[in-house]
């Protein structure tokens, strides 16, 4: 018989506070931390705690809602929005752009701030984390303008994989589609994205890339999303391609009406 203890039952309190909505987990820690949050009626400061459902929790001295049902939106992130929620130079961020009436979300992985194209967002952190895990296996593929004529031996290594400054890049897809002047497009693959992965990889091989647009992640395409709109996965499809079990669906699935906020800025970035 093995003396090893069982794990209590339940889940870490960060986790189900983020599960349902409030704040990311690292932000839960946070309001744990600050004695924000109590269960059961006393105020606790660490995060080291398994909650169930028969808990009484509250955030703020407001009672935890039950998780909502988990939901994924598409993003077509305009260049010149970082993929934060605040930023410290004071530069517009995704959550400036998004509609107003879209419930609190969180990006699934992030795109830099001259990056543009296909941003996921969910409502549930379980589900972030679960999309982007490189062990996921789906290939995010984008669409590069490189400056220079680079012929398909240039791009070679990037399929071997590269290592920039001490950091190894597993090898990428990597197609020429066409010159155009002094610029060629690109299609590129890959399966985990580290920060500014293709832009420094092209840069080691002599390359400089003046346009990077994600096209896709995994099954969920960009399409014909227009810049700065936002559309939402079907409950049915989302459940169909991460193996979610099912709820009760929304009376109106699909492209949501969503009202725009006010610009922070006065005119959109220069491309």
């Amino acid at each position: 018989m093995s003396n090893t203890p069982s794990s209590p039952p339940g889940d870490r309190i960060a986790k189900v506070i983020a599960r349902a909505g409030v704040a990311s987990r690292r932000e839960a820690e946070r309001l744990i931390e600050e004695g924000r949050v109590t269960v059961n009626g006393k105020t606790i400061d660490r995060a080291a705690l398994n909650v169930t459902a028969s808990d009484r929790i509250t955030v703020d001295g407001k009672p935890l809602d039950a998780a909502p049902e988990p939901r994924l939106w598409l993003y077509h992130k305009p260049t010149g929005l970082v993929t934060t929620t605040k930023d410290e130079q004071g530069r517009p961020t995704i959550y400036d752009d998004l509609p107003e009436d879209l419930p609190r979300v969180m990006s699934v992985g992030r795109l830099d701030l001259n990056s543009e194209g296909l941003l996921l967002l969910t409502n549930d952190g379980a589900l972030k984390r679960k999309m982007e895990l490189p062990s996921t296996g789906w290939l995010r593929k984008y669409r590069v303008r490189v400056k220079g004529n680079p012929t398909d031996a240039d791009l070679q290594p990037l399929r071997n994989g590269i290592e920039v400054d001490g950091q190894r890049f597993q090898p990428m897809t990597v197609a020429l589609d066409r010159q155009q002047g002094a610029n060629a497009w690109l299609t590129v693959g890959l399966r985990e994205g580290k920060n500014r992965e293709i832009r420094r990889a092209m840069t080691d091989i002599g390359l400089s890339v003046n346009r990077l647009i994600r096209i896709s992640y995994g099954p969920f395409q960009l399409g014909q999303l227009k810049p700065g709109a936002v559309e939402e996965i079907r409950p049915r499809i989302l459940r169909d391609q991460l193996g979610l079990e099912g709820g009760e669906k929304p009376k109106k699935p699909g492209k949501p009406q969503l009202k725009r906020p006010q610009r922070r800025r006065d005119k959109p970035p220069a491309r």
